[in-house]
């Protein structure tokens, strides 16, 4: 900027001020234009990363790497063992029921062509396909038997008890109940949608206020359960949290209250959402009291003192990334942003070796220790330096910042080999509520938030152990209400898939 010596010296520190401020406007219009128009992958371009090539210690086959490397997913696997996702014809699940439909021959094929004799069936050629009945609605009627003696008056009639209902003289039965919570929860469907579903199939109308009171009761038959989830949770060392909104609608406000449910959550083990009105650290000092297992979170500064006083404290090195990746977006061409990136994600690549070996956490953290240590160095020493030539309010200032307030939350990894490297599965967790609230719209009580947060607990938890949602409903919704308040643990997810096996 020669031309600044050309403007009186009593004005170019205003003209600077102005500069800066112009540059970080620009910087937000244009992640915010990102944000809503531009692709959600945080993935490193073949372009940017020409620009590493000639780097020290970032070799040709690194750079090949990158290209193909996307962040690292820390999704489950399938439990078939098979890491690759198939890319022919897959076969059709062996337990589904078969349906045989022979396709007879023709009239003219039925008679030899030759000698004019009929031909016989030798064999055939199979072919398997999926197919489906539409959904039959039925009335199923229950006549119960009633008994009396022949010979006397004495013994009174005897009726057959009626079977265990998740509601009571509801005019559905249980599965029409679970199909509903499922299309809600697991396919987000909003309840006016399934009214009108079932008006139109069955020509039947069951109010959406009606649904409404089916799903509040299931969630207040599962708060038991999820308060023993909770319990789960809580006994062992290792917790991922995170929050996410969700409106509320509040009497008399005028607007819609923005609430939030709070996940909790083990890799390969329970979730458990607690709802709160609020985003206050009030909220998980309550619910992880004097917990002091090891905590991994974002930044978000309500988790910074909470728990009990030996809790160890863990980073999400996916936060870390995510700001100069950021960066990369205002400004493809920043090098320290870029070196900052493909460094970081030489850290995953452990990980993904890792995962791919399938090591338990002491092979884990032994390979941690064993080359995590370089790329970390590298890591603080490119973000000291990036950091003295940013701007204050920059992309790159806010995530070296970041990353140096949290160093130490952040390499306890190397410590502690079950913890993961970033909380990319918490985030996972929280996304089908991102995706269902664009059709739920809001709830419409407070009173809601505690028994909505108890379903999604479960359903989501049934997703992490991969087990079907409806399964386990059928399973333990009926006469759940009457079941024994002191047992209720025996009927935690966890619990229950391993009775199965």
């Amino acid at each position: 900027m020669s031309w600044l010596k050309d403007i009186p010296e009593a004005h170019r520190d205003k003209v600077k001020l102005l500069i800066l401020e112009n540059r970080d406007l620009r910087e937000r219009l244009r992640l915010e234009r990102i944000e809503k128009y531009g692709p959600a992958a945080e993935r490193l371009s073949d372009a940017q990363l020409e620009l590493l090539e000639l780097e020290p210690g970032v070799n040709a086959a690194e750079v090949e790497a990158e290209a193909q490397r996307a962040q690292l997913q820390l999704a489950l696997k399938a439990k078939s063992g098979d890491r690759k996702r198939p890319t022919g014809r897959q076969p059709l699940p062996p337990e589904l029921p078969r349906v045989e439909q022979i396709i007879a021959c023709s009239q003219e094929q039925c008679i030899c062509g030759k000698c004019g004799k009929p031909t016989v069936v030798i064999g055939y050629e199979t072919a398997e396909r999926l197919d489906r009945e539409p959904a039959k609605y039925f009335v199923r009627v229950l006549k119960r038997e009633k008994r009396a003696c022949s010979s006397c008056a004495q013994g009174g009639v005897q009726t057959a008890a009626l079977p265990a209902r998740i509601i009571q003289k509801s005019i559905v039965s249980d599965r029409v109940i679970i199909d509903t919570v499922i299309a809600k929860y697991c396919d987000y469907q909003p309840l006016y949608r399934q009214s009108a579903i079932l008006e139109r199939e069955v020509g039947l109308e069951i109010s959406r206020t009606t649904m409404c009171d089916w799903v509040m009761q299931v969630g207040e038959l599962l708060r038991p359960i999820t308060a023993s989830m909770r319990q789960e949770l809580l006994t062992g060392d290792y917790l991922q949290a995170d929050e996410t909104p969700l409106m509320v609608q509040v009497p008399g406000l005028g607007r819609n209250h923005r609430a939030y449910l709070w996940q909790y959550s083990r890799p390969q083990g329970n979730v458990v959402f607690d709802f709160q009105m609020g985003r206050g650290r009030e909220g998980p000092r309550k619910f992880l009291g004097n917990y002091e297992g090891i905590l991994q979170t974002d930044g978000y500064s309500a988790y910074d003192e909470v728990g009990g006083t030996k809790v160890i404290r863990a980073g999400c090195w996916s936060h870390a990334r995510r700001k100069f990746f950021q960066a990369l977006q205002v400004d493809p061409q920043q090098k320290p942003a870029l070196e900052l990136v493909a460094t970081i994600d030489e850290l995953f690549s452990i990980e993904a070796r890792a995962q791919e070996g399938r090591f338990d956490a002491r092979q884990r953290l032994a390979l941690r220790q064993a080359e995590a240590g370089p790329w970390l160095e590298k890591i603080k020493a490119l973000a000291l330096e990036a950091r003295k030539a940013a701007l204050p309010r920059s992309r790159l200032a806010e995530g070296c910042d970041y990353l140096l307030k949290r160093w130490k939350q952040l390499t306890s990894f190397l410590q502690h080999g079950q913890l993961e490297l970033s909380t990319n599965l918490a985030e996972n967790a929280i996304r089908p509520i991102a995706l269902g609230r664009k059709n739920w719209i809001h709830l419409g009580c407070e009173g809601a938030g505690p028994r909505i947060a108890a379903i999604i607990s479960v359903i989501e938890t049934c997703r992490r152990l991969q087990i079907r949602p409806r399964d386990y409903f059928d399973a333990i919704l009926p006469g759940l209400a009457d079941f024994p308040v002191n047992c209720v643990a025996e009927l935690t997810p966890t619990v229950w898939v391993q009775t199965r096996r």
